[in-house]
């Protein structure tokens, strides 16, 4: 597979202020282990492979443990994931796939029991920025160095 376009050259400003928003909530004060978990779990639903690539190595730079990481594809079957994990994957997965679950009332309620109305408003801003990356790099397929 090769790359359809560079999307950073051919629409500078605009993925510039994509950088930005990305920069503006890894400053916006969540656990940095949480948004690694969050930025792997929605690059792996839009099956952005430069994404998982990239989010994995930044993961565990940061010192997430491997097994951590490979298990967040299959996160409601491991106890490495605690609550407020679990509350937040569950969050990624509905708001990532919205058009098919319609972001439930429950799953409001979950993630609501462990984080504070800010913080799922950081999270949501999060999870959507990370989908915006996905689509960047998925429809112009970048590829992860090898």
């Amino acid at each position: 597979m090769s790359a359809r376009m560079n999307i950073a050259n051919l629409a500078p400003d605009l993925y510039k202020a994509v950088r930005a928003l990305d920069a503006a909530v890894t400053k916006a004060g969540l656990d940095d282990r949480l948004l690694h978990l969050v930025k792997l779990r929605a690059s792996q639903i839009n099956g952005c492979a430069y994404c998982v690539d990239l989010h994995v190595k930044e993961a565990l730079a940061d010192g997430i443990d491997a097994q951590t990481l490979h298990l967040v594809a299959v996160w409601r079957e491991s106890p490495l994931f605690d609550a407020r994990d679990r509350a937040a994957l569950e969050w990624t997965e509905s708001v990532t796939l919205a058009a098919e679950t319609g972001i439930p009332h429950a799953t409001y309620d979950v993630v609501r029991s462990v984080f504070a109305d800010s913080d799922i408003a950081k999270l949501t801003i999060a999870i959507g920025t990370i989908n915006i990356w996905n689509r960047i790099a998925v429809s112009s397929r970048m590829q992860h160095p090898v």
